[in-house]
């Protein structure tokens, strides 16, 4: 097996020791190592292979302007910037097979920008003293991330941190040995969904497409899961998107689960071919342990589990998100099939069900058919989502778009 090389990145100037050590063990494993320094103040024991005036230079600045700025922000901003540049240069030049960046807060903030930079199906790991943290927005975590918390590791060694430092230095070059990254051999379609017993078209759809010769990849549209889809949407991975799970919008107008505020736009500006439909619409997911959010209290809640609740918008809320669905899709650079469940569009949102709310279901409606921009093609259904009438117009429109070559099939 070819030795892999596993760029490895932090502030050599304050955390030289930790740094090595992840170099030893990679090395010991039978890995090969590219440093990349991305201190400001100081400088490494010894040169890095990466200077830290390199990456600041990648970054459109330089050492001193970092400095000058008197600005430990600023400065690391710079060097955020360079440093993903400079990642994917080596990437595209085949120097690197994955990377791992050591970090407290500070150089946790540049990792997310670097391990943004590089595309699915790279390792990247960040071994951080603040992993799992709130203090990282879901847009900016990027898609395929794994991260390790630095225990006892804020200043220097010992054999708390080298623990993890050694699992880490493990991980990412057992990464870079067995990745098996996305071929794309067949056409991909992105969906969205929020499980089979909530939505359930996915059970149906993926067969047929892949039928139909496009490999399908469903991504959980709990915050993570949109900010994935959206990353590969911006990349122009996907031939078409089936985007039926557009929840997070609600989430992120009314405090829940946010994927960011770009959630259901990046397809449409890649001129991606959208078929979107809004299930769970009405819903806002948060943090089930942590109680009920102040600005949802008062309204029917469904517990999913011990970690995800949802709760029920109401009438004049689902106007609002009706609103901003439209606004996202007149966006759109390429053809939009806008599809409207008029029974419903969630399993508990049926006549009888524990969450259904005829009003505000109708409230949706009348919203969406006037703000339906001239972008979007939209056609009301007669069912609920989950009926097989809804996946059976589905595949007929995106049967049509291949017909016209809307959508592009294998050969």
């Amino acid at each position: 097996m070819q030795a892999k090389t596993i760029l490895v990145a932090g502030t050599y100037d304050t955390k030289d020791d930790e740094l090595h050590y992840l170099e030893e063990v990679i090395r010991a494993q039978g890995g090969n190592i590219l440093s990349m320094d991305v201190s400001v103040l100081g400088d490494p024991s010894q040169p890095a292979d990466v200077s830290k005036h390199q990456v600041a230079e990648a970054g459109g600045s330089s050492i001193n302007a970092a400095i000058a700025s008197g600005d430990e922000n600023t400065a690391m901003q710079i060097m955020g910037a360079g440093a993903a540049a400079k990642a994917m240069d080596l990437y595209r030049a085949g120097r690197i097979d994955g990377v791992i960046v050591l970090g407290g807060t500070m150089g946790t903030d540049l990792a997310l920008d670097l391990c943004a930079a590089l595309p699915v199906g790279v390792p990247k790991y960040v071994v951080s003293t603040v992993a799992f943290s709130p203090l990282m927005p879901p847009e900016r975590i990027p898609a395929d991330v794994q991260m390790i918390l630095w225990s006892g590791g804020l200043y220097g060694l010992n054999s708390i941190c080298k623990a993890a430092l050694s699992q880490a230095a493990g991980a990412v070059l057992g990464a870079a040995r067995a990745v098996e990254a996305p071929r794309r051999e067949r056409p991909l379609i992105g969906m969205t969904s929020f499980g089979k017993t909530v939505l359930r078209y996915m059970v149906t759809l993926k067969p047929a497409l892949e039928a139909r010769g496009f490999e399908v990849a469903v991504f959980h549209a709990t915050g993570m899961g949109g900010r994935a889809f959206e990353s590969l949407a911006r990349e122009g991975a996907f031939a078409a998107v089936m985007d039926f799970a557009p929840q997070e919008v609600s989430n992120y107008l009314f405090g829940g689960l946010s994927a960011g505020m770009g959630r259901l736009t990046h397809a449409g500006r890649a001129a991606i071919p959208q078929l979107v439909a809004p299930g769970c619409y009405d819903l806002v997911d948060f943090v089930g342990w942590q109680g009920v959010p102040a600005q949802l209290q008062g309204r029917p809640i469904h517990a999913h589990n011990r970690l995800l609740s949802s709760a029920v918008l109401e009438a004049d809320e689902r106007r609002i998100v009706a609103r901003e669905i439209c606004t996202k899709l007149a966006q759109a650079q390429a053809p939009v099939a806008l599809f409207l469940p008029n029974q419903g569009c969630n399993e508990w949102d049926r006549p009888g069900g524990e969450l259904h709310d005829a009003e505000g279901l109708q409230a949706f409606c009348d919203e969406m058919r006037k703000c339906c921009p001239e972008t979007a093609e939209l056609t009301e259904l007669d069912c609920h989502i989950n009926d097989a009438a809804f996946c059976d117009r589905v595949l007929e429109v995106f049967d049509s778009w291949i017909a016209s070559g809307i959508v592009k099939a294998k050969g």
